[in-house]
């Protein structure tokens, strides 16, 4: 393995960079959830903000440097909330963002895409080909490729996370984080490895879209040909290398959990929290349902990444 891509006193500064509506965002004990999963369970709220998601940290980091460069336009890839939140960014940067998402992404991302005014081409097939649209964009144009996960700036806001659980969660055992390309694992992941080593890291991933676990577990990029999952946010079929890299450098493991498990844990945030939370969000409590006895009287943190979901799908998983 190479060297971490990924700096602390980056991550540091880059709490001075980032809106503050991204930042301190809630960490509380929830008890009734804790009762009903049988371990004492923390959340991180990463939705309490303009873009309802953790990428905005990321997204003002790239948006910073790019006014910093004076460039003015971006192209970017995304599942939905990447795209919001790059567009908010660059709203607020001055800084003109084209997203390019397949057409089959969930409807209410893509609506808030366009309800932000950012510029959006769809396009047939699976986010890998909106990743090939994108990058075509960006050469015919000539203007800034942002790739989440290989973007250092994605990771290290994401980053910024790990920092304020060293500074509160002081007594957790576990950290539970939805594993896709990577930024939020690795960056929150190099935190705790750097300042709170004990903590465990666990990463975890549909077993529909199981490509960076079985990477991770194999020490190589992995690639599968489809992905079959409710978990839109996280299903990318190609790992990147050098994520992969800052992944096995800070992960204590990666997991992979079915669908009724996900969709199990959508309904216990809604019935033991009051969140409406997207599937991806909901990956560490189905980490826990799977394996009850491995969390059991532990204190635990998930990270409960996004709400952008269709209501349509939310009010049939938690009525199921």
């Amino acid at each position: 393995m190479i060297g971490t891509r990924l700096d602390l006193e980056r991550i540091r500064a880059a709490r001075h960079v980032i809106d503050p509506v991204f930042l301190d965002t809630p960490l509380y004990r929830c008890e009734a959830l804790g009762r009903a999963l049988g371990c004492a369970v923390s959340i991180k709220l990463e939705t309490a903000n303009p873009v309802r998601s953790f990428k905005g940290r990321g997204t003002e980091l790239v948006a910073n440097l790019l006014r910093g460069r004076r460039e003015t336009a971006a192209v970017c890839a995304s599942a939905g909330n990447l795209g919001w939140a790059l567009g908010w960014s660059g709203r607020r940067h001055d800084i003109d963002v084209t997203v390019v998402a397949a057409r089959r992404a969930s409807p209410a991302k893509l609506d808030r895409i366009r309800a932000l005014g950012t510029a959006l081409e769809l396009v047939d097939g699976d986010h890998e080909m909106a990743r090939q649209q994108a990058a075509a964009i960006a050469r015919r144009r000539g203007i800034r490729l942002v790739e989440d996960s290989l973007d250092i700036e994605t990771c290290e806001g994401a980053a910024t996370i790990g920092l304020e659980l060293v500074d509160r969660a002081t007594s957790a055992d576990a950290v539970l984080i939805a594993l896709g390309g990577g930024a939020m694992a690795t960056g929150v992941g190099h935190v705790l490895k750097a300042l709170r080593p004990e903590v465990e890291v666990v990463c975890v991933q549909p077993r529909g879209a199981p490509a960076m676990t079985r990477s991770w577990h194999e020490r190589r990029v992995v690639t599968t040909a489809t992905v079959d999952t409710i978990a839109d946010g996280v299903a990318g079929r190609h790992p990147i290398p050098e994520v992969l890299n800052d992944l096995l450098r800070v992960a204590d493991d990666a997991v992979l959990v079915d669908e009724t498990s996900i969709v199990t844990g959508i309904r216990m945030l809604w019935q033991h929290a009051g969140l409406v939370v997207e599937p991806s969000a909901a990956l560490g409590v189905a980490a826990v349902l799977a394996d009850p006895g491995r969390f059991a009287g532990r204190h635990v943190v998930t990270v409960i990444c996004g709400s952008n979901v269709d209501m349509d799908a939310h009010r049939r998983w938690i009525t199921r």
